[in-house]
């Protein structure tokens, strides 16, 4: 099966400029090698962000994203904390 496309928020572009270049190639495998091929791996999300699914980046940093199935396109919207930063 084609990989997802995937495409990145405003937000979430701002979000990866903060994170370490240690990091960055962290994301960038996630998304490529796990998001791309299996988007629903990640944990939905419940309450205001249903619809949505994240995957742990670090210990308390998460990547929110949204599936588009019409599309066939995942969009990032967040890559960071959501523990109050």
């Amino acid at each position: 099966m084609k990989p997802y496309e995937i495409r990145l928020t405003k937000e979430a572009v701002k979000d990866i400029a903060k994170l370490t270049p240690k990091l960055k190639i962290k994301l960038q495998d996630m998304l490529l090698n796990t998001v791309a091929l299996d988007p629903v791996h990640g944990k939905r999300l419940v309450g205001d962000l249903e619809g949505f699914y994240s995957l742990r980046l670090t210990f308390k940093g998460r990547i929110v994203y949204s599936v588009d199935e019409t599309t066939h396109t995942v969009f990032v919207h967040r890559t960071r904390t959501h523990y109050g930063e």
